[in-house]
C-alpha cells in the first residue's frame, strides 16, 4: 500500500504528523513517535510574546543604573516560565532534527508583525524543514475593520516569507467573514499550506477567586466536523497544502479528511491522551480499509470527496444545513 503523501513540498512516508504540542518537549519522546510511524513532528510553538520578552529583558539589564539598590530587584516582574527560552528553542529543534530522520516542522505563535519573525531565518539555520505560523488573534478593537485583520496575517506572511527559503505553513482559526477568499489571498501571497483550525480558547472565570482562569479542554471527535467542511471547500481553489488539525482520533477521521483533500492529519490530542501508539493503530486501519476497499494508495483517495464537482458551494451549504436540522428525530 502507498501510504505516502506530499505536504509543503515535503515528501511524507504517510499523512499522519505530529501537531505542535508538549509530546515534543522531549527527544525521547519525539523518537517513540518516529518508531511508532508518525510521518513528520511539528516542534511545540515559541511564542512572539517569548522573543519580545527575553529581549526587553536584556535591554533592561544592560541598562540598569549602577546607583540602583539590591532591594529594588524585588519589584522586577517575573519572567513567564517557559520549558525554554527563544535561543534554547532554536537548539532544541537542531537536536531533534540530528536524532531522527523525519521531517522536523518549527512553530512560531505570533499574532502581530514584529522583530521576533527573525527567529524564522534562525530556525531554518538550525536545520528546520519548514516553519508553521500559528497565528492567533482575537480582534476586539472596535475601529478595526475584517479588513485590517486580514492584512495582520498577511504582513506576517510576507515579513517571514522573505526571511526563508524553507516552506511555510499558516496555522489560522475558523472565523473569517469570507474564508475562502482569505485562503485564496493566503495562496496568491505565497503561503505553502494552511494548518486548519486553531482552536479557539476561552477562558473561565472562577467564582470564589473572582478571577479569569485558563480552561483548556482537549478537542473532542465531533470538533474534526469543521475542518472537514472547509477542506472540502478550499481543497478545490487553491493550491496550497492542506492540513487538518482538532479531533483527529481514529483512522476513519483520517480517511474522512484525506478524501475531502487533506493532504496531512495532524494529531494532538490523541497522543497526549492514547500515546505514540495511536500512530500505529491509526496507520494500521486506514491500510486495512483501503485494501478492503481496493485503494492502492492515499494518492488516489485524497480530495475525491471535495466540492471541485459542486459549481456552487454555498447552495450545497445550505442545502445540507436545512436537511439537518429537519433529520432529528
Amino acid at each position: 500500500m502507498d501510504m505516502t503523501t506530499n505536504y509543503l513540498g515535503l515528501q511524507l512516508k504517510n499523512p499522519l504528523v505530529a501537531s505542535a504540542s508538549p509530546m515534543s518537549r522531549d527527544l525521547g519522546t519525539v523518537r517513540k513517535l518516529e518508531d511508532a510511524g508518525i510521518a513528520a513532528v511539528v516542534v511545540y510553538s515559541l511564542f512572539q510574546e517569548q522573543i519580545e520578552h527575553e529581549r526587553d529583558w536584556h535591554t533592561h539589564f544592560e541598562e540598569f543604573g549602577v546607583e540602583s539598590y539590591a532591594e529594588a530587584t524585588t519589584y522586577l516582574p517575573k519572567i513567564p516560565r517557559f520549558p525554554r527560552g527563544p535561543e534554547q528553542y532554536c537548539d532544541h529543534v537542531r537536536t531533534i532534527k540530528e536524532a531522527v530522520s523525519i521531517p522536523v516542522i518549527a512553530s512560531l505563535n505570533g499574532s502581530s508583525i514584529g522583530g521576533w519573525t527573525e527567529y524564522a531565518q534562525k530556525l531554518a539555520q538550525a536545520g528546520a524543514d519548514a516553519l508553521e505560523l500559528n497565528l492567533y488573534y482575537v480582534a476586539t478593537d472596535p475601529h478595526e475593520s475584517a479588513g485590517d485583520v486580514e492584512q495582520r496575517y498577511l504582513d506576517v506572511l510576507s515579513a517571514v516569507r522573505s526571511a526563508v527559503s524553507i516552506p511555510v505553513a499558516l496555522k489560522i482559526g475558523p472565523y473569517f467573514t469570507s474564508l475562502a477568499n482569505f485562503a485564496k489571498r493566503l495562496d496568491e501571497n505565497g503561503v505553502d499550506g494552511l494548518v486548519l483550525f486553531n482552536r479557539f480558547y476561552q477562558p473561565d472565570i472562577d467564582l470564589e477567586s473572582l478571577e479569569i482562569v485558563p480552561d483548556l479542554v482537549l478537542s473532542s471527535p465531533h470538533e474534526m466536523r469543521l475542518p472537514l467542511r472547509w477542506i472540502a471547500v478550499l481543497d478545490a481553489v487553491i493550491d496550497a497544502s492542506l492540513a487538518a488539525t482538532t479531533g483527529v482520533y481514529t483512522s476513519t477521521d483520517a480517511l474522512k479528511l484525506l478524501m475531502a483533500g487533506a493532504d496531512v492529519t495532524m494529531l494532538c490530542a490523541a497522543l497526549l491522551r492514547q500515546g505514540p501508539r495511536v500512530v500505529t493503530d491509526m496507520l494500521r486501519g486506514m491500510e486495512s480499509w483501503m485494501e478492503e476497499h481496493e485503494y492502492t494508495g492515499v494518492g488516489q483517495l485524497q480530495g475525491s470527496m471535495n466540492q471541485r464537482a459542486c459549481e456552487d458551494p454555498s447552495a450545497f451549504e445550505r442545502a445540507n444545513y436545512m436537511h439537518a436540522l429537519q433529520s432529528y428525530a
